[in-house]
C-alpha cells in the first residue's frame, strides 16, 4: 500500500498553528515545553500541525487518546508501506536501514521482536549488573572532582555506550568510527542541506555492519550479536538484511535514550534539592524514583513516526488515511487527568512502572526497558554513593542547554556541568 503524502495546513483554528510555530524550537519551548503542550492537551488533544520537517502531523497530547493510539491496529508503523509518507519525511538516504523492527507491523514485527527480545530477558540484564557497576565506577574515576567537569561527555555518553557495543561486538577503533558515522546520520537525517553526508554514512554503516555480521558467522563468541546471527526461528534465522538493520535499531535505541535521561535524572535532582535528599535519606526510594523522572522529563519527547492505515477517530477527532501520527510522551506524562499535580517532581508517587509512557505502551513497548533502567539505577546509586553533595556548575538563572525538540523526538542536555565534590562556593566556579 501506498499511502498519500500530508503537505497542506487544513482550516484548523488560530491555536493550531501558534503552537505549530512554538513546536519549530525557538528557545523557550526548547527550555520549557510543557505550557505549550498544556494548552494543546487543553484545546486540541489530537492536533493537525506542521513541524519543522514539513509534513503534516497529527499530534495526540492526552493519555486516554495516547494509550489508544499505541495499541491500535489501524495506526501502523510500517513505513515501507507508506513509502511516499517515508520519503517525504527521510528521502531514501537510510531507506535500508530503517527496514527494522522498529519500523514493522506483523506478522514480521512480531517475528523480529521474538528474536530480539532474548537479549533482554530479566535474568540476562541481571547478569549485566556487575559489569555495569564496573563501568560506572571506572568513569568517574577519570573524572576530576574538584572542578567542573560535564557529566554528559564524561559519564552518561561513554557507558551506555559501552554497554551497547559490547553486546554487539563492537570494540577498539571500530567502535570510534561507528560512533562517528552514527553522529552523521542523527545530525543529517531531517536536513535538506546534508543528505550527501547523510547517503555516505548510511553507506559507510551499512557495509562495517554486513562485514562485523560476517566476522561474527566465522567467529562467533558469547556477545548478543553472535546469539542473533546463530538464532532459529519457525519462520527461518534472521537473514543478514534483518541483521543489519537489527544492530542500527539496536545501537541507536540502546544509548542515545539511556545517555540524555541520565543526565535529565541528574540535572531534574539538581534543580530539585528536596528530591535529592529524600532519595539520599531513604535508597528504596531509588526505583519508583527512577520511574517519576521517566515520566517527569523523559529522554524520548515524542515516540516515532507512525500512519493512519486507515482512517482513525482517536479523542473525537478523525485522522485520516495516509496521515502521520506522532504521539507527544512529554505531553501525556503530564497529564492531570492521569498523574494529579503532574508538574511537580515526587520521587515518593507511586505506581508508576505500569503506567507512565515513557517506554511506549503495547506491541512496540521499548524492549530495552529494563536495561534502561538498571543503566539509571547503577549511574544514579554510583553518584550517589560516591558524589553525596554534588552540585551544579552553572549560575542559579541559567537554563540547561536543551537539545531540540519535539522533531528530533528526544529531549535532553547538550552539556551537563557539575561540580563532583565541591570544595569551593559555587560563585567561584562561575564567575
Amino acid at each position: 500500500m501506498t499511502t498519500e503524502r500530508v503537505v497542506a495546513v487544513s482550516d484548523d483554528p488560530p491555536l493550531h498553528e501558534a503552537v505549530a510555530a512554538a513546536t519549530k524550537s525557538p528557545p523557550e519551548f526548547r527550555t520549557c515545553p510543557y505550557p505549550f503542550y498544556r494548552t494543546l492537551r487543553e484545546q486540541a488533544p489530537v492536533a493537525r500541525l506542521t513541524p519543522g520537517h514539513g509534513v503534516a502531523t497529527y499530534l495526540i497530547t492526552r493519555y486516554e487518546d495516547a494509550h489508544a493510539a499505541f495499541a491500535d491496529p489501524r495506526i501502523g508503523k510500517d513505513m515501507h508501506e507508506a513509502i511516499d509518507l517515508y520519503h517525504a519525511l527521510f528521502g531514501d538516504a537510510c531507506e535500508a536501514l530503517d527496514d527494522n523492527l522498529l519500523f514493522a507491523d506483523p506478522p514480521r514485527h512480531t517475528r523480529l521482536r521474538q528474536i530480539a527480545k532474548n537479549a533482554f530477558t530479566p535474568r540476562h540484564v541481571r547478569e549485566l549488573r556487575p559489569h555495569i557497576e564496573e563501568l560506572a565506577n571506572e568513569f568517574l574515576d577519570r573524572c576530576p572532582t574538584d572542578e567542573p567537569v560535564d557529566l554528559m561527555s564524561a559519564f552518561a555518553l561513554p557507558l551506555p555506550v559501552m554497554v551497547i557495543c559490547e553486546l554487539l561486538g563492537i570494540v577498539g577503533q571500530e567502535r570510534v568510527e561507528v560512533l562517528k558515522w552514527f553522529s552523521v546520520v542523527t545530525r543529517s537525517r531531517f536536513s535538506r542541506d546534508l543528505k550527501d553526508d547523510l547517503a555516505e554514512a548510511e553507506h559507510w554503516l551499512w557495509d562495517y555492519f554486513k562485514s562485523h555480521i560476517g566476522h561474527t558467522r566465522a567467529h562467533p563468541t558469547d556477545d548478543f550479536l553472535s546469539m542473533l546471527v546463530e538464532s532459529e526461528h519457525e519462520d527461518g534465522p534472521l537473514t543478514d538484511e534483518e541483521l543489519v538493520s537489527m544492530m542500527w535499531v539496536l545501537l541507536f535505541a540502546g544509548h542515545k535514550t539511556t545517555t540524555l535521561q541520565i543526565g535529565n535524572c541528574v540535572y531534574d535532582l539538581l534543580t530539585h534539592p528536596e528530591q535529592l535528599r529524600a532519595i539520599q535519606n531513604d535508597r528504596t526510594l531509588l526505583p519508583q524514583a527512577i520511574e517519576e523522572l521517566l515520566r517527569f522529563e523523559g529522554s524520548v519527547e515524542t515516540s516515532t513516526f507512525r500512519y493512519a492505515i486507515e482512517d482513525v477517530e482517536i479523542g473525537g477527532t478523525t485522522i485520516p488515511k495516509g496521515s502521520l501520527v506522532q504521539i507527544a510522551i512529554a505531553a501525556v506524562n503530564r497529564d492531570p487527568e492521569k498523574f494529579p499535580d503532574p508538574d511537580t517532581l515526587d520521587v515518593t508517587r507511586e505506581h508508576l512502572q505500569s503506567t507512565h509512557l515513557g517506554f511506549g505502551y503495547g506491541a512496540h513497548y521499548c524492549l530495552g526497558a529494563p536495561l534502561a533502567r538498571l543503566e539509571l539505577e547503577v549511574c544514579l546509586t554510583a553518584l550517589l554513593d560516591r558524589f553525596p553533595d554534588m552540585v551544579l556548575a552553572l549560575p542559579s538563572s541559567q537554563e540547561g542547554d536543551w537539545l531540540k525538540g519535539p522533531f528530533p523526538a528526544f529531549r535532553g542536555l547538550e552539556k551537563l556541568p557539575v561540580v563532583l565534590d565541591p570544595a569551593r562556593t559555587v560563585d567561584d566556579w562561575t564567575a
